[in-house]
């Protein structure tokens, strides 16, 4: 708006007028002229900002979704005049993201936060990409990840839920908090050593700086894309809001990076932390590692977002369906208790003796879709794709909502039914189109992670209370929110204590 201002006090409103018309019939202009030919179709947009505003209106996803029905499962859209091609569909996703992994696995170009430090989320696939994520993996399991050393530590905190639900009595609280807690502290035992008191206020500001990171509203989204919009006034204190909690989870790992450098003892690796600088140790003679303390901060960051946020989000999905479901909620806990009785521990070894709460987790993960989108990915090369033509680093949407609302994989897609993972014999049945952590090369790092917090976290929760509404209490969405995850919108539940 400023920009505009001075243009018109300079050369006048009519001139002014002029000059933008100019512009933008220049970057149109390029645009078309620079658009490759054969590209699949889309939607038509403006000019300079193509479908960004098309976009804003609802939830992207639910955008491309709608878009598909006209245009097919792949086709292009133009957030600025940068072009972007959208994948929705299990075929079309599956094909792209595994059938063709050479291509359609790197990473689209972005300034990294520090030097040379895209971290393993944002490399572009290639030899230091699978260095680091070989490592990462290495590591994780090395600290427990897939084991049942780690159990322990999630059933640890699990059990601290239960006191923290049961200081509530018989009065409606909200999870959403003390979830955040609970989960974040599995992965701050693995990657900073640490746990966090509930209480603990530095830890509550970090979880919201968290939540924030997570939630930006779409013209903050665009902000980030395009700097220009940084500026104008309605946009700009949003944006410098969500700029300044990124900051502070920043500092809160630097500061966690640096304790640990002030401590280390090669013969006592407490964590992740830890082990990338012994990696770094043994790596000090390479002029070309790419074990930096720049990098380090990054992969931390990563994780612990990773780490911390969705998962809470799919657990708060979990409990919102069973206090709408009661039939289901006492379906699983009937399996629980068959299974573990009262006061048995739940372990992963179980799972597959508890075919019913498996297909209900399973059900929570597709009609939640708490990752409405994959990462974004980028073509490597230029390539033929079912018969358009795709440029070298052209940005790709995965938009995993396509498949897991998709009519034609689940009938009633909208309505909660974990029968649908069951066969006749009441076995659990496992679906490829279920892709929750996305697929191909770049799936999920922390899938597996993830899933064992979900299943013994869950089944705890189950085997302790029964969650229902409060008295009298409206029934809560199950629409959610969308704002980069989907939520659940604010609910208050009561946890009854089982006898």
């Amino acid at each position: 708006m400023y920009f505009l201002f001075q243009l018109f006090q300079t050369f006048g409103t009519i001139d002014g007028i002029q000059v933008v018309l100019s512009v933008a019939l220049c970057v149109m202009a390029i645009v078309l002229l620079r658009r490759p030919k054969n590209l699949p179709p889309g939607p038509r947009g403006l000019p300079i900002v193509g479908n960004a505003l098309s976009l804003t209106k609802n939830a992207p996803a639910l955008v491309l979704t709608e878009w598909s029905k006209t245009y097919g499962d792949v086709f292009t859209v133009y957030r600025g005049p940068k072009m972007s091609l959208v994948l929705n569909g299990y075929a079309a996703i599956h094909e792209a993201l595994v059938k063709n992994a050479d291509v359609f696995s790197s990473r689209p170009t972005r300034n990294a936060d520090g030097g040379d430090a895209l971290g393993i989320v944002h490399e572009p696939y290639g030899p230091k990409w699978k260095d680091h994520r070989k490592f990462a993996m290495m590591s994780l399991r090395d600290f427990g990840v897939g084991k049942r050393s780690l159990e322990g530590k999630i059933l640890e905190e699990a059990r601290a839920l239960h006191e923290e639900m049961c200081k509530n009595g018989s009065k409606a609280f909200c999870v959403s908090q003390i979830m955040q807690n609970t989960v974040s502290n599995v992965i701050c035992s693995i990657v900073f050593g640490r746990r966090y008191e509930y209480d603990d206020k530095k830890f509550e500001s970090l979880l919201m700086a968290i939540d924030r990171v997570f939630s930006p509203t779409p013209l903050e989204r665009l902000a980030i894309q395009f700097r220009p919009l940084r500026y104008i006034p309605g946009i700009r204190k949003g944006f410098l809001d969500f700029r300044n909690n990124v900051a502070t989870l920043a500092i809160h790992i630097k500061e966690r990076i640096r304790e640990h450098q002030e401590t280390f003892d090669e013969n006592d690796i407490r964590d992740f932390i830890d082990a990338f600088l012994l990696e770094s140790k043994k790596r000090q003679t390479d002029e070309n590692s790419t074990f930096t303390e720049q990098q380090l901060a990054t992969v931390v960051r990563q994780l612990f977002l990773a780490g911390t946020h969705t998962t809470a989000v799919t657990l708060r999905w979990a409990l919102l369906y069973m206090i709408l479901h009661p039939d289901i909620q006492e379906k699983v806990q009937q399996e629980i208790d068959t299974v573990l009785g009262p006061n048995q521990d739940p372990s992963m070894v179980h799972r597959s003796q508890m075919p019913y709460t498996e297909a209900t987790l399973t059900e929570v993960n597709r009609l939640g879709t708490v990752a409405p989108f994959a990462v974004p990915h980028c073509t490597s090369s230029d390539t033929t794709f079912r018969g358009y033509s795709i440029p070298k680093d052209t940005f790709v949407e995965v938009n995993l909502w396509s498949v897991s609302h998709d009519p034609e994989l689940w009938p009633e897609p909208n309505k909660f039914d974990p029968t649908r993972f069951l066969d006749d014999n009441g076995k659990y049945v496992k679906r490829n189109e279920i892709i929750a952590f996305s697929t191909g090369r770049r799936i999920c790092l922390g899938e597996q992670l993830a899933r064992m917090e979900i299943f013994l976290i869950f089944t705890s929760l189950l085997q302790r209370f029964t969650f229902k509404l409060p008295e009298g209490a409206p029934k809560p969405s199950e629409e959610g929110v969308i704002r980069g995850v989907h939520s659940p919108a604010p609910f208050k539940l009561i946890a009854e204590p089982r006898d």
